[in-house]
């Protein structure tokens, strides 16, 4: 099973990222043996940290056509700082291993299963290009 692991930054560390604060150097090391744990358990499939919205753009669908805003996104409370992606064989599991990492006070982590292409509809799966078994 993958698991997509996101870091969600809370409003006051929002702030210091978007002002280009990326954090405590020691917290990195720190990181950096956890990553390293992850890759050598089989675990960790990719990961990365982001830039701040301000370097990004939020792409919005109406009335048939994209509707292209580029950051800073000044009303986000909560913002997505980075990722992992986890294969592990339960959700349990992938709940133990992100519980394992080296956060600061107020960060919160969401775990969502990702889709494999077997869990959608076999017309879903046909209209993708795929041949359903």
């Amino acid at each position: 099973m993958r698991f997509m692991v996101m870091v969600m930054l809370p409003e006051k560390s929002a702030a210091q990222y978007e002002a280009g604060y990326v954090g405590d150097p020691a917290l990195y090391a720190q990181m950096a043996k956890y990553n390293d744990e992850l890759v050598r358990n089989g675990v960790m499939i990719a990961g990365d940290g982001l830039h701040p919205t301000s370097k990004g753009a939020r792409i919005r669908f109406s009335g048939g056509r994209p509707q292209i805003t580029d950051g800073p996104f000044a009303e986000t409370k909560e913002l997505f700082g980075g990722y992992w992606i986890f294969q592990t064989k339960t959700r349990e599991e992938a709940i133990e291993w992100a519980s394992k990492a080296p956060m600061e006070e107020g960060d919160v982590l969401v775990l969502r299963q990702i889709m494999e292409m077997e869990e959608f509809t076999e017309e879903i799966q046909r209209a993708a290009g795929h041949n359903p078994q």
